[in-house]
């Protein structure tokens, strides 16, 4: 009886508790404050040359993937526009131009901001691309995607809510030392500039020298966060996004959007949402008729998973944030349900959450009816804001469990939603506290459109 006891109480320590809802991990972390980098961090290190290019990053270029936006800052003077690039078998480089541009942030001047895009790229090839002058030539490389399609393999990386911290550091590295992840998914708040005195834009700098190491090498799809916002009236800055509008560019007019802060990419078998939960999104305003009439162009026989990225949750469990998404929630989620989202990635509550497949579309003022019901037509929702920044994590959790909460946990990490063909995509999530192979939560997920069945991980009844 004794020993029955021990290693019921063992399982109840290493496993994690079932609740009213799904699971809630029991994982103890290491109780420590979270801290940002010195900036004499080797991870914020100036390449070495007079006006050398740095803050290299890559995006998406086009709607399909045959294009790509290149993006560095000179700190000193324009420098050169141009990109060199070339494949392994070219004889000899090609090159593109680009434009610069700076901007002024109350007693900041950025350096000189260039954007250069790099378009009709063959698929599946791997790219060599240079930028800079002479001796302070920075050379890198990028994979092009292979050609849309509903059974093309692809693997992103799924990360929130950075920051700069030691933390944040932890997660990038654990990243890195993942060897699926070909696209970063990144849902939102980057640099976390505006948590010090007057916005200091010096942390936009320091932000892109220490994300360089990824995201110079393969594409970064950015969402806009709250911390973007930027918005300081009290000390004439007016401009809402003024940094990362200048710093982060998008493909927003492939897809017909007025604005970078929402637009679509296809890339692989994957269709992709980007949304701004800190734009006007009420009926009739320029982001709700851009995804009126984005979702019906989407094909499914062509590109068969249908993800969307926002930064704000719809569905989270945590006292942190709690319900902040809920109208832009009432405005969509019936497209989402209708046209069989796939999935649904958020950052801004610091901390990892996945849910059930749910949707709470019922409700009106006579019925009552608002309570979220499993519905297999619906998106699962995962909240990914554990990137580790200053911040630290969102450790307050609503109680009892919500039957729509399949898991939660309240640690730093990054995930990978791996697409296999046009029915299955395998999805894990990593904390930073476990190896590389290590996934601390896991999913098959089923696809809505060719393989519209339960999911057999599904725990909600």
């Amino acid at each position: 009886m004794g020993l029955t006891v021990l290693l019921v109480f063992g399982l109840i320590l290493n496993a994690a508790m079932l609740c009213n809802g799904g699971v809630t991990s029991l994982f103890v972390r290491k109780v420590e404050p979270t801290k940002d980098m010195p900036l004499d961090s080797d991870v914020f290190r100036v390449p070495p040359g007079y006006n050398a290019p740095q803050q290299v990053h890559i995006t998406q270029g086009d709607h399909d993937g045959k294009g790509v936006i290149v993006s560095w800052v000179t700190p000193s003077e324009p420098g050169s526009n141009t990109v060199l690039y070339w494949t392994a078998n070219d004889k000899h480089k090609y090159h593109a131009e680009g434009h610069v541009r700076k901007y002024k942030f109350y007693n900041y001047t950025s350096g000189f901001i260039h954007h250069c895009t790099l378009r009709n790229l063959k698929i599946d090839t791997q790219y060599y691309y240079e930028v800079g002058i002479k001796h302070t030539m920075r050379q890198f490389s990028f994979r092009t995607p292979p050609k849309v399609g509903p059974d093309v393999p692809y693997t992103f990386g799924l990360i929130g809510d950075l920051g700069q911290s030691f933390d944040s550091n932890r997660t990038l590295a654990h990243y890195e030392s993942n060897p699926n992840g070909q696209t970063v998914l990144y849902v939102g708040d980057l640099s976390y500039a505006d948590n010090y005195p007057f916005h200091d834009n010096v942390r936009w700098d320091t932000w892109g020298r220490f994300t360089e190491r990824s995201a110079a090498y393969q594409p970064w799809i950015w969402t806009a966060g709250n911390h973007e916002i930027d918005f300081v009236p009290e000390i004439g800055e007016k401009v809402p996004f003024k940094p990362y509008r200048n710093r982060y560019h998008t493909p927003y007019r492939a897809s017909g959007s007025t604005s970078s802060l929402w637009y679509s990419i296809k890339r692989a078998s994957a269709y992709i949402i980007v949304l701004s939960s800190y734009s006007a999104y009420g009926k009739y305003t320029p982001q709700y008729r851009w995804l009126e009439a984005e979702l019906p162009k989407v094909d499914r026989k062509e590109t068969p998973w249908l993800i969307v990225l926002m930064h704000s949750p719809w569905y989270n469990s945590y006292n942190y944030h709690y319900m902040e998404g809920e109208t832009m929630r009432v405005m969509y989620e019936p497209w989402f349900v209708q046209y069989k989202v796939d999935v649904v990635f958020a950052g801004h509550v610091h901390a990892y959450e996945r849910s059930e497949r749910i949707s709470n579309i019922a409700y009106n003022v006579v019925n009552g009816q608002c309570t979220p019901i499993s519905d297999q037509s619906a998106p699962v929702y995962i909240t990914i804001g554990d990137g580790g920044n200053l911040e630290g994590l969102a450790t307050n959790m609503t109680e009892p469990q919500p039957k729509y909460s399949a898991y939660r946990e309240a640690s730093f990490g990054h995930a990978i939603f791996e697409i296999k063909n046009r029915t299955h995509a395998y999805y894990t999530w990593h904390r930073n506290q476990d190896g590389e192979a290590v996934a601390a939560d896991s999913t098959w997920f089923y696809n809505r459109f060719w393989y519209p069945l339960e999911e057999p991980t599904s725990a909600m009844k």
